[in-house]
Formats: structure tokens, C-alpha cells, sequence
């Protein structure tokens, strides 16, 4: 993809935007930026790209600029039905977004990772099993470091492990993964997406252009994704499986990585040492401190409700669980029955409290919090010695936060500060 002198349109200019900003500069890009919104944080990412002569329009998307471009590249968070899509449609300027940006100029082998749930835990896994065949490995994606960040330090022969999200995927045009592993399938944005279909058409695109030489490893167990295998021409691994089921390891994410493996002659005993010195992920069932005999555990990435159910089977201490934000059109009545045997008490935040408590009520003791912070002080008094208090949202985090790792931080910072 040649770059050099076109007119490159950032279009939504977060962390994804900047970094692929940073990567069409350096391909000899002219960029341009265009953003709805107009903040100091904005304007300090831009200064700090020390640009000269770059176009920028903040506080809004204009017609005329955007019509202005050679490529448009999207922010995940910018829907394609969106007004400047359109124009840009219109005028028959390509729209990608940024993970196919970053694949246009990546030397290295990709293994993509998606699925309803899991899928930073087992990119991260993935990434230290993929450590053991002795090569370079960069793990990047939807997990917080994009692909653009990363790609002009990958030469050939090196691997990455990439989270990818149905937003991300959209935009997807000659992205290929090598290998493309998708978890499991559930009910989950459909603030974004139309129904239900049209979320797994949108995570089916992983394997849109594989090659019979190319790998898709599936989840035997999940009949949704099994039934997966007649949508790709890439050679079919699965994973959780009576075949081929470790019966010394029951996690789905391990078995998952387990799988990409042994096709990248990862040995099972090496990745066996990998599980048992994995510490897990930033803000994924991580403990921060035990208080006055209280465990307190971070699960800001929990935005759907089965990240929710897996929380609950897996914690055996009486709970004070703290949820909401923003909602992605799900149905909690699922939790009712579990969370009505578990939680002492569902202390409710956000702009989905209401939708959650209406859910279910009847089934445990609900309260209110007009913030994280009020959250987190009335879990604290009402806990008992041997209670665990969960941080566990099942909705998405922009209502009160730019991300669930904003919200996860301020939650560790709250409890550190605790007396």
C-alpha cells in the first residue's frame, strides 16, 4: 500500500486514530484529522504528533473536509452508517480502519483472536505460548496496544497475537490472519449492531480471506462457533472437544491456547509452564488487597453478562458486587438465579441501573451509588470479615469513563485509599 503524498483522513482520534496516524506519517502520508469531539486531550495528541501544515477540523465532522481525502481511516468506536462514512462512500473514497491499516504494512505472521468473552486473556495467552518457539512476538489489537503501534518494529518471521473486535472487523477488506481463533459466541452489542445475526456476520469476517493454508481453531463446544467450520476454506482445529480435551485442563482459554500451540509446534508440557505462571490480565478477575479480612477483585473488563456468570461460578466467598455503566442492549434476567445464591448485595451504577435493577429485582438486595466512588465506600460498609467485594460492570464503560481500564484503575486507586 502505497501512502506516500495521499491525503489520509483520521477520522476519530483516540488511541487506535493516533497510532495510526503515527504509521501513515511514517509511509509518507499527508494526514488529516477529523473528530466530533474538541478536548485538551485531543489537541495534546495532535501537538505531540509535531506535525507540520496538518489539516484538522475538532468539535464535528464537515462534508467538505472529509470528502478532501484519498483513505479514510476509522475509528472502531465511529459506526459505518455514520454521516462521514457516507460522504466518504459517496465520493468513492476507501474507508478502513485501523487493524487493516496496520495488516497492510505488517511482515509478520498474525494469529487473531476473537469472541464474545475471553478474548484478552487468551491473546495474552497466546502471546507467551507463541514465546517458546523462540521467534519475536508482539501481543497487540482490541487488548489496549494497536496493531499500527507495533507493525514497523515486526520483520518477517516474527508472530503476533491480535485481539480483534466485530467493530474492528468491519472495516476489514485483505486482512488474513494466519491463524483466526474465535472463542465463543453470545449475546453482546446490539447498541451497535442490528440483531444478533448481524454481530456474528461481523466476527465471522476473521476468516474472510483465509487460504486452505491457513488455520481456524474453534470451540467444539460452543454450537454456534462449531458450526463455523463450513465458513472458512482454512484446515479446522477445534478445541474443548471430547477428542481433544486435556482432562488435566478444564479453562476453555487454556485449551484455546493449547490449540494454537500445537500448531506452531509448541510443545503441551511448555505450554503447561506457561498456565501455571500465567498471572492473568489487567483488570480481569484481578485481585488487588484483602481489608479487614475483605477481598477486593477488579473485573472492569466484564461487560457482558457471561463475563458476569463466570465471575460469580468461580468466586466461592459471599459477595457485594458492584455493576452498570453503559448498556449494550443485553438481557440481565440470565444472572438472576446465580447472583439471587451469591450476592449479599448488587450495588448499582451508571446509566443502566435502572434497566438492570428492573431485571432483577425480587432476586437480591439492590442499592444505588451515583458513583464508582460512592460504590465503593457503601461495599465497604456493609462487608463482613470473609465477604469479596467484585467490581464486575456487565455493561460498557462511556457513560462515566473513556475505557473499562479508566474505570478499573480508579476502582484500584478507591480501594488502595481505603482505611
Amino acid at each position: 500500500m502505497d501512502l506516500r503524498q495521499k491525503k489520509v483522513t483520521i477520522l476519530g482520534f483516540a488511541r487506535s486514530g493516533q497510532e495510526a496516524a503515527r504509521l501513515a506519517v511514517l509511509k509518507g502520508a499527508q494526514i488529516r484529522i477529523s473528530d466530533k469531539a474538541d478536548t485538551p486531550q485531543i489537541r495534546g495528541a495532535i501537538k505531540n504528533l509535531n506535525l507540520k501544515n496538518t489539516e484538522v477540523e475538532l468539535g464535528g465532522h464537515s462534508e467538505k473536509f472529509i470528502q478532501a481525502s484519498d483513505l479514510v481511516v476509522l475509528s472502531p468506536g465511529i459506526r459505518l452508517d455514520s454521516e462521514p462514512v457516507i460522504w466518504a462512500k459517496r465520493k468513492g473514497i476507501p474507508v478502513i480502519g485501523e487493524v487493516e491499516l496496520g495488516f497492510r504494512f505488517c511482515p509478520a505472521t498474525v494469529v487473531a483472536v476473537t469472541g464474545s468473552n475471553g478474548k484478552t486473556t487468551v491473546t495474552t495467552l497466546i502471546g507467551e505460548v507463541l514465546k517458546k518457539t523462540g521467534r519475536k512476538v508482539f501481543v497487540c489489537g482490541n487488548i489496549g496496544n494497536p496493531l499500527c503501534a507495533e507493525v514497523d518494529k515486526m520483520q518477517k518471521g516474527d508472530l503476533v497475537s491480535l485481539e480483534v473486535s466485530s467493530f474492528q472487523m468491519e472495516t476489514i477488506v485483505d486482512f488474513r490472519p494466519h491463524v483466526a481463533v474465535f472463542l465463543n459466541f453470545s449475546c453482546n452489542h446490539l447498541d451497535r449492531h442490528v440483531d444478533m445475526a448481524d454481530y456474528l456476520n461481523q466476527k465471522k469476517r476473521i476468516f474472510l480471506n483465509q487460504k486452505p493454508d491457513d488455520w481456524a481453531v474453534l470451540n467444539y463446544n460452543d454450537p454456534v462457533v462449531k458450526n463455523l467450520s463450513s465458513g472458512t476454506k482454512a484446515r479446522i482445529v477445534y478445541f474443548n472437544s471430547p477428542e481433544t480435551k486435556d482432562k488435566s485442563i478444564t479453562n476453555p482459554n487454556y485449551l484455546a491456547a493449547l490449540a494454537v500451540g500445537s500448531i506452531f509446534n509448541v510443545s503441551r508440557e511448555e505450554c503447561l509452564e506457561v498456565f501455571r505462571n500465567f498471572k492473568g490480565v489487567e483488570h480481569r478477575m484481578e485481585f488487588i488487597k484483602n481489608i479487614r479480612g475483605i477481598d477486593f477483585i477488579n473485573d472492569s473488563k466484564a461487560t457482558t453478562v457471561e463475563s458476569a456468570l463466570w465471575a460469580l461460578n468461580i468466586i466461592d466467598k459471599p459477595l457485594i458486587m458492584i455493576a452498570g455503566g453503559r448498556d449494550k442492549g443485553l438481557d440481565y434476567t440470565p444472572v438472576r438465579v446465580l447472583a439471587g445464591k451469591k450476592v449479599k448485595e448488587l450495588i448499582l451504577i451508571g446509566e443502566a441501573k435502572g434497566k438492570i435493577k428492573k431485571a432483577l429485582a425480587g432476586s437480591l438486595p439492590l442499592k444505588d451509588a451515583g458513583s464508582l466512588q460512592e460504590a465503593v465506600k457503601l461495599a465497604f460498609n456493609d462487608a463482613q470479615n470473609g465477604d469479596c467485594v467484585l467490581l464486575c460492570p456487565m455493561c460498557a464503560s462511556f457513560d462515566m469513563f473513556k475505557n473499562f481500564e479508566e474505570r478499573g484503575k480508579l476502582f484500584k486507586e478507591l480501594v488502595n485509599n481505603l482505611k
